[in-house]
């Protein structure tokens, strides 16, 4: 493809807008407060977009709609049972934990509740998973400029890593944001059009029905049997996803809880994930439904690069005007989505890490100078992470076994640590451990073929399970032989009736109602699509 002159001023504007947002919010930045928190000062529609986007970065774009092409309907699952249920448990309950003990950072009420041992851990392993989700990012921006463009791989990386990195370190949190919001924005115009065009040329969803096999075109129906795309039962999708991976993204990853903690107040942190319900709920109008199409158009092509799913969906629709839109609202969620790693990443390094074991008790001038140090190797290694993905033909399938091996084994920890006085130190942490070693024994099991499964993400599933089961078991019955903490120390740390709040006046205005509205579309959305 060729870009016109207004495509390439479309992207021009684009690049000149972030790095002016970043440029303006320079002056603004005088504390490691201000560039690593934004001294909590947004409301919940912004907190709320931005959590939104945070997530809705490269990952979903790209790697959902090659899941459309290679599971069909049963992508909705990731959206739905596997997204909504925890983000309406983090605002109603999980949130009020971290945002009234005024914690910096989700481990950071790990070592309020347990140690330094679980503190570290978690810390360390979200540490790594930061820097290979921003490295997807990268590798996503790539596959998509050097095929519809044919630019290099490394030139693309180094391009979209340098400017995320200017404008990170001149408006640190603040800037990605800001920035997460416009992405947003430019996601629903650049991509909506498509998925109008695309079902015009198959001849509405009754034409694309036609092309597709039966198995595509549901969201539970028939799970787990012959000819399913993605080949596990229903009770795997919720005990794996719904239960264990879904809360362990929604309400312990500190990308998308950082956005909560920048609300202004505890009723806007709780109220971020439930707007960002909403749209999340809506989105496979584009993905799944792009990924479907594509694989109508296209089979070919796409059966044997999922990865190619959306550039050849915007090649073939997309022309002078709509591709500098298109290009531009990618563009917005490959560095969105690296920008929110990438912060994510100099929060958790600056105050988890080097404050905590390294150099307590120094000016406020050294953690802002260390996080912004923080932001620069982050940048660098993300650019190196990304020549990883190079081993993988789905986005999606790397994406969820990083998580699921590196995130999901920590929930059963802060779930029942949270609501459960009797849980140790020495039982939250060797939950910890166990958990992360049934993910590794699953995963290193299906690797040398000894489990077999009909993909990769149905393996990744089972892996949430095992996950589960191991810290649970180990968790539950060191409880039983180990000393339980004394409550005082417990205070505001454990769900009890004393951490309940007062309710606002006016019963519209609850975080409660915005929940009963998610539940009561997600509800909708599931018997519709069933």
């Amino acid at each position: 493809m060729k870009l016109s002159p207004l495509d390439t001023a479309i992207i021009g504007a684009y690049f000149v807008l972030v790095l002016g947002v970043g440029y303006w919010l320079k002056s603004r930045i005088r504390s490691s407060s201000d560039f690593l928190l934004t001294n909590r000062s947004f409301s919940h529609w912004v907190t709320g977009i931005a959590f939104m986007s945070a997530n809705l970065g490269s990952l979903e774009v790209m790697g959902h709609i090659a899941n459309g092409a290679k599971y069909g309907m049963r992508t909705n699952h990731f959206y739905w049972i596997g997204a909504i249920p925890a983000m309406v448990f983090l605002g109603l309950f999980m949130v009020r934990h971290y945002y009234a003990n005024g914690v910096r950072s989700v481990p950071e009420y790990l070592r309020l509740r347990f140690d330094y041992r679980a503190h570290l851990l978690n810390s360390v392993s979200f540490a790594v998973v930061t820097i290979l989700m921003s490295g997807i990012n990268m590798f996503a921006f790539a596959v998509v400029f050097k095929t519809m463009l044919g630019w290099s791989f490394t030139s693309s990386v180094l391009l979209a890593a340098g400017v995320v990195l200017v404008y990170t370190l001149w408006g640190g949190l603040a800037s990605s944001i800001y920035n997460e919001v416009l992405q947003f924005f430019l996601i629903v115009a650049g991509f909506l059009p498509l998925s109008f065009i695309g079902l015009h040329e198959v001849g509405g969803w009754k034409g694309l029905a036609a092309r597709l096999p039966a198995q595509y075109l549901h969201t539970w129906k028939d799970m787990g049997g012959p000819g399913d795309p993605l080949g596990v039962s229903w009770w795997v999708m919720v005990i794996g996803i719904g239960l264990t991976a879904a809360p362990a993204y929604w309400c312990t990853d500190f990308l998308l809880v950082q956005r909560a903690l920048a609300a202004r107040s505890l009723e806007s942190a709780q109220k971020t994930p439930l707007v960002a319900a909403f749209p999340k709920m809506l989105s496979p109008a584009i993905v799944t439904l792009l990924g479907m199409i594509a694989l109508a158009v296209a089979p070919g092509t796409v059966t044997k690069d999922y990865n190619l799913a959306l550039p050849v969906l915007m090649g073939r629709y997309y022309h002078s005007g709509m591709l500098g839109l298109g290009l531009t609202a990618l563009l917005a969620s490959f560095m969105s989505g690296m920008a929110g790693n990438i912060t994510a990443f100099n929060t958790v390094f600056t105050y988890d890490l080097y404050q905590t074991y390294f150099a307590k008790n120094r000016p406020d001038a050294t953690y802002l100078r260390v996080g912004r140090w923080a932001t620069v190797w982050a940048t660098l290694l993300s650019a190196a992470s990304a020549y990883i993905v190079l081993n993988f033909d789905n986005l999606m399938d790397y994406m969820q076994l990083i998580f699921i091996v590196f995130v999901s084994p920590f929930f059963i920890v802060f779930f029942l640590g949270m609501f459960w006085k009797r849980p140790s130190a020495t039982a939250g942490f060797y939950g910890m451990l166990a958990g992360i070693s049934g993910c590794f024994l699953e995963t290193l099991l299906y690797r040398l073929h000894v489990l077999h499964f009909s993909s990769p993400m149905a393996s990744n599933i089972w892996t949430a399970v095992w996950g589960l089961v191991g810290g649970s078991v180990v968790m539950v019955a060191l409880t039983f032989v180990t000393d339980s903490p004394e409550e005082s120390g417990l205070q505001g740390l454990v769900y009890s009736d004393v951490a309940r709040k007062m309710q606002l006046k006016s019963w519209s205005r609850t975080p409660e109602f915005y929940a009963a509205l998610v539940l009561a579309l997600l509800v909708y959305l599931n018997v519709k699509f069933f």
